[in-house]
Parts: structure tokens; sequence; C-alpha cells
């Protein structure tokens, strides 16, 4: 199947977990690895192939919109979020202008991977005749400064997920990266709303999936995942090329 050409970096968020080394610098910005933790998002893109990413801007959003002006590889465009933020399903379908129409990729700005690169991983299972959202996980044994009780099982044939539920935990953690046909929004409401609406309706209509990541992954979410994130790129520098 033909590759997502487009890509939404989700960075509108407050970063109220990073306490107040976000009070004055938007969490896409926070250094990491000697650069902004969003250009780590932006090189697992490029790597992917897509030559177009829209970034969703809310707090602190100029700082992001400055500090990547310039960047041409890939092409870089904004989607506002005034005068409030939209959270993850509201931000996805207002950007859909400047993201195309066909398939899309999504990823969160705090994310990191050791391993094959998420987004190939993705492209590679993808198949729109089987499925409308395609979910990227990895097994909480290799999820770092990773603290909740996972998310998701798989079923024996291991395409098609199944929440926690009451279960006080679960072996999968979702990674903050999908592919998504766009009109999956269709029908969906104006305004905020999460991904999991999406979601839930696509489990019950079976054309949910996901894949598992073969490679380690840092929930860059609070001061400590990215301590370990910065520990996880010091110990593989190209840690988004082994086994990809």
């Amino acid at each position: 199947m033909k590759a997502p050409n487009s890509a939404m970096i989700l960075a509108a968020g407050f970063g109220t977990r990073m306490g107040a080394l976000t009070q004055d610098t938007p969490k896409p910005m926070l250094p990491m690895g000697g650069r902004p933790l969003i250009e780590h998002g932006l090189d697992i893109v490029a790597a992917a192939g897509a030559t177009r990413v829209v970034l969703n801007l809310h707090y602190l959003g100029d700082q992001v919109r400055t500090y990547l002006a310039d960047r041409t590889s890939p092409r870089v465009l904004f989607s506002e979020e005034q005068p409030e933020i939209l959270d993850t399903g509201g931000g996805l379908k207002h950007a859909l202008p400047l993201l195309g129409y066909d398939p899309v990729y999504s990823l969160n700005s705090d994310a990191v991977f050791r391993g094959p690169n998420p987004l190939v991983q993705l492209s590679e299972a993808w198949d729109p005749t089987a499925m409308d959202v395609l979910l990227h996980m990895v097994p909480v044994k290799q999820a770092h400064a990773y603290t909740r009780a996972g998310d998701f099982f798989l079923n024996a044939e291991g395409g098609a997920p199944q929440r926690r539920g009451p279960d006080d935990s679960a072996p999968l953690v979702y990674t903050g990266a999908q592919i998504i046909a766009p009109h999956v929004f269709a029908g969906t409401p104006d305004g905020p709303f999460s991904m999991n609406l999406i979601w839930d309706r696509l489990l019950a209509e079976g054309r949910l999936a996901a894949v598992t990541y073969p490679g380690q992954w840092v929930d860059v979410g609070t001061p400590e995942g990215l301590e370990t994130a910065e520990r996880v790129l010091a110990d593989c520098a190209d840690h988004l090329d082994r086994g990809g």
C-alpha cells in the first residue's frame, strides 16, 4: 500500500506534567539530546518519507512557529487552535484542510523510539480495505518512564485491539503514533474531542487495528521521562535506524 505523504504532530498541549520546565517553554521546545524535542518527531516523519507535516499549536505556540519558520524538509505547516485547545480528535479534524484527505500519519511530539521507525512500521501494515485507523503499540515491558497500567490487549490473531476495560492492567501501551483515514471524522463534533470517540466506534465496527513495536519507547511526559530519553539517545545515537 502507498505510504502516507502527510503527517500530523500533536504539539499543542500544556505539558503540565513537566512542572516548572514548561512554565515559559512549550514542551515541544524542551531540549533533549542537544535539540528541541520537536526535532526528533520531525526526524521520524522525514525518515518515513512524508514531505508535509502539520503541527497544531496552542500553548506558547509562537515559540514553535518561530523556531521552525525556515524548515523545508519536511515542509512544516501550522494549525492554530484558538481560543481553546481542541484535544486529539478535534485537533486532527481542524487540521484536515492542511493535511489533505488521503490517509495520514499522526504522532505525539513527546515520544522517543529506539528501534525501527514507527511510521514505516505502520505504513508496512496499513491496509485500507481492512482498517480505518491503525494504532502503534509497545509492550509495557519495553515502555520506559511509563507508570500507568497499559491500554490494550490484542486478540489471538494479533491485529484487533481490545481495551483494558475492568482489568487491572493490559500488556500494551499506545505510543502516540497511528495512521488515520480522514473519512473517520465525518459526523464528529466541532470543537474539542478525543480520538477515543473514533476509536471506540471503529472497535465496534471491526475497523480498528494495531501493530506491536519490537523496540523500546520512552514516554517523555515528565522530567523523569525527559532524563530517560536522554539516556536512550546517549546509548544509541542511531536509535531510529536500528532494525529498520
